[in-house]
């Protein structure tokens, strides 16, 4: 099956990288792809077998859907892989010369054309760079 991959680059220390990815109250902050939607509510159990739901809604209340799923696997401040559905994600984290690459491969749905869903995704992750890097 053919996958997605998005990237950034992040200017900060790996720890913070890592930490404002994996944090509930983070992610309700960075998890959207357009100013007009947003996560009101984010619940991780991280853990390997661990489970997580983030809420994401338009913010008019017109739609809204869940991204849930199990943590599969987990290497701290390397490696993230998560199921959701029947689908599979991983997201690597490598410290470079000026902050941390967070590369992020993930099964397309069948659903929606490809180049949407890696413009969404890819939004997301751009925004959580910037995020990363103003967070205090």
């Amino acid at each position: 099956m053919m996958k997605i991959s998005v990237e950034s680059h992040v200017k900060a220390p790996i720890a913070k990288v890592w930490q404002t990815y994996i944090n509930p109250e983070d992610v309700k902050q960075w998890n959207t792809a357009s100013p007009d939607w947003h996560t009101p509510t984010a619940a991780a159990d991280f853990r390997e077998g661990g489970e997580f739901s983030f809420r994401m809604e338009a913010k008019d209340g017109s739609m809204g859907f869940d991204f849930a799923g199990v943590y599969t696997h987990i290497v701290p401040n390397k490696l993230i892989e998560y199921t959701f559905g029947d689908r599979e994600a991983k997201v690597e984290f490598s410290q470079e010369d000026i902050g941390v690459k967070v590369y992020l491969e993930f099964d397309p749905d069948n659903q929606y054309p490809i180049e949407h869903q890696k413009n969404g995704w890819q939004a997301i992750l751009d925004n959580f760079a910037r995020y990363t890097e103003e967070k205090k």
